[in-house]
């Protein structure tokens, strides 16, 4: 019988991705080698010696972690050829989702790079020298640098919108045994 891989969303393969991100930390977590274990079974004068529960099993979980951690990946691979099969048009250009997510990213960092553009160019830099004041003007008015700020805004917004439609609409092949 030919094994055929159940498609999911790209939301719900992104969902279960956070998931599987969540068990793993978790499992990490409660391993003896993780730093917060390390802690805990170092002597302190609060709560001394700490043991494994009888009903924790390290090999057990060490083993439940690797399998989940193989599984993360094969979800992971899926949800990156999705992304780059998966078209959407944004100002004109066909892109598809990884370069739209690179884009999304990078209109991000324009944003905070723009926001203190327009802190900056809302007060002018005053210095006073010899009973006057010298008053050095901005490189970019604070009209422009607020314009600028809300194309940017406007533009993540849009492309944002498009990302998760796309996340509605675009199939990941992955089968979760």
């Amino acid at each position: 019988m030919k094994d055929k891989k159940k498609t999911l969303y790209l939301y719900e393969a992104l969902e279960l991705r956070s998931e599987y991100d969540a068990r793993i930390k978790t499992l990490k977590d409660c391993l003896p080698e993780s730093k917060q274990n390390r802690d805990r079974f170092s002597f302190s004068r609060d709560d001394g010696m700490r043991r494994a529960s009888p009903d924790f099993d390290a090999v057990s979980a060490r083993k439940e972690l690797r399998k989940i951690e193989v599984k993360r990946r094969k979800l992971n691979s899926s949800i990156q050829k999705a992304n780059f099969n998966h078209f959407i048009d944004f100002s004109g250009d066909s892109i598809n989702l990884s370069e739209a997510l690179e884009m999304r990213k990078a209109l991000n960092e324009q944003i905070g790079e723009l926001h203190n553009q327009v802190v900056s160019s809302s007060y002018q830099k005053m210095i006073y020298k010899e009973g006057r004041d010298i008053v050095e003007e901005n490189e970019i008015s604070y009209k422009d640098a607020v314009r600028d700020l809300e194309q940017a805004r406007l533009g993540f917004r849009d492309l944002n919108r498009k990302l998760r439609l796309a996340s509605f609409e675009t199939f990941v092949e992955f089968q979760d045994e």
